[in-house]
């Protein structure tokens, strides 16, 4: 049994040099005792010198590169399973390929959490201005506790980024120092460093670019675990921040713009022109809905859903937006307002694959409710973004007669929804001069609770339908 003492400082260079020596002896890893910092106490572990052979050593530069992360990693069991990895890639040089394999899993998992706990590092590490006598540059210090020993491999990055000022950073396991060179020691207890004169404006920094209307703190505190919280001046800002957030976003859209003045309207015309002559075909308008980013109502739905139909349809039925069948599916009108909907148009003698179905609003606005998402109406400005795509659709199309179904496709049609049930069953024209009938939309419907009234307003919806029918 040979027994290998890794030193805390320069740990890769010393694994891979131990490692070369024992497997150019033949050396099985079962026969290999590891130990970090202090040697390895051990009956049976020999601690003469690592025996040295002639056999050729193969290694991959993909797991070098693994090596180098995994090497840093907490676990103790770290350096025998690289070793047994490089035995084995001896004899299978396709070894990483494999990621199926429990050993090469298991490194690639630990080399992925090493390269998470390097990157929390460069992004959490706060230093704080210290005097520094007899010397004209300005000496920082810091305090960090990582959960794997990177601060050597991740010293490089700080001594790039701050190259013009010394620094420390101290952390359990070891002390990186930079005066134009980086040098390493062994970890010490936190320092008393004092807060700095610039902490202030760093706090009011972060708290002018905190976003309330982005709030969302499981995913924050993926990004930014609350063990780092203590050493970061602007953390003791954020339950506060958080605690008001949506107030202070219901001031932020009260304060927000309305619609463009009337003086840019000639701009917007252009501008969406030139974009609608890029979106000729089917494909090229599903690609671009796609990646439509013109309100935040694409965050939290699974898909937009687009119209369907012929594009030379002579009537377009307007909805207001998917619901949670649609947002699934993809598809408008599938839902139980869509079967509301396909019974009246099958009442009129209408084939439903004969019309065009859309939606003024393509992705759904809901509010998570446990398990269920429940429908809310998408507000003024989210109808008048997504008004873009519907006019687009109605370009293509050039329907004969519109259907509005519903307050919020008509108020995107024509600019309000005031009145929709005085106004129902009758013919007005949109601003563009295009033939429009005004109905209810399946959904209102659904939600009376008197079945008397509720068989009233399906006879006048069918009545509706089938008046659209005859126009």
């Amino acid at each position: 049994m040979h027994s290998v003492s890794l030193p805390i400082i320069g740990t890769f260079d010393a694994w891979r040099d131990a490692a070369r020596d024992l497997l150019s002896a033949g050396t099985a890893p079962e026969d290999i005792l590891w130990s970090h910092g202090t040697a390895a106490q051990d009956l049976f572990s020999d601690a003469a010198p690592l025996p040295r052979g002639d056999r050729p050593v193969i290694a991959s530069k993909a797991f070098i590169q693994m090596a180098n992360l995994v090497v840093w990693h907490s676990d103790p069991e770290r350096f025998a399973r690289l070793y047994g990895v490089l035995h084995a890639l001896q004899r299978d040089k396709r070894l990483l390929e494999d990621r199926a394999d429990p050993r090469v899993e298991k490194l690639a998992k630990m080399a992925k959490e090493v390269s998470r706990d390097k990157h929390k590092m460069t992004a959490f590490v706060r230093f704080r201005e210290i005097s520094a006598p007899g010397t004209n540059r300005r000496a920082f210090a810091a305090w960090f506790e990582p959960s794997h020993y990177i601060t050597e491999p991740t010293a490089p990055f700080f001594a790039k980024r701050f190259g013009d000022m010394d620094w420390t950073i101290v952390t359990p396991h070891v002390t990186a120092q930079f005066d134009g060179t980086v040098t390493f020691s062994e970890g010490r207890e936190r320092p008393d460093i004092s807060d700095d004169a610039t902490e202030d404006l760093w706090r009011t920094y972060f708290r002018s670019i905190f976003n309330p209307a982005r709030v969302k703190v499981k995913a924050m505190q993926a990004e930014m675990p609350k063990k780092y919280w203590k050493n970061m001046p602007e953390a003791a800002l954020i339950p506060e921040m958080i605690a008001t957030a949506q107030a202070r976003a219901a001031e932020m859209a009260a304060k927000a713009p309305t619609l463009a003045p009337a003086r840019a309207a000639p701009i917007l015309d252009r501008l969406h022109a030139e974009q609608a002559e890029r979106l000729q075909t089917q494909d090229q308008f599903l690609t671009a809905l796609q990646g439509c980013r013109r309100c935040p109502l694409w965050e939290n739905a699974t898909q937009p859903v687009p119209g369907e139909g012929p594009l030379d349809a002579r009537l377009m039925f307007v909805g207001e937006q998917p619901g949670d069948t649609e947002d699934l599916t993809g598809r408008p009108f599938t839902g139980p307002a869509g079967q509301v909907f396909d019974r009246a148009l099958s009442d009129a003698g209408i084939d439903r694959s004969g019309v065009y179905i859309t939606n003024a609003v393509k992705h759904f606005k809901f509010q998570p409710r446990g398990k269920r998402r429940l429908h809310q109406n998408p507000d003024r400005d989210e109808i008048h973004h997504c008004k873009w795509w519907l006019d687009l659709e109605i370009e293509r199309v050039k329907p004969r007669l519109l259907i509005a179904l519903g307050g919020t496709a008509l108020e995107s049609l024509t600019g309000t929804r005031k009145d929709l049930l005085k106004r129902r069953g009758q013919f007005e024209e949109t601003p563009d001069g295009r033939q429009l009938l005004v109905t209810v939309h399946p959904s209102y419907i659904l939600r009376l609770p008197d079945p008397a009234l509720r068989t009233e307003e399906t006879a006048r919806f069918h009545a509706d339908v089938a008046l659209a029918a005859r126009a």
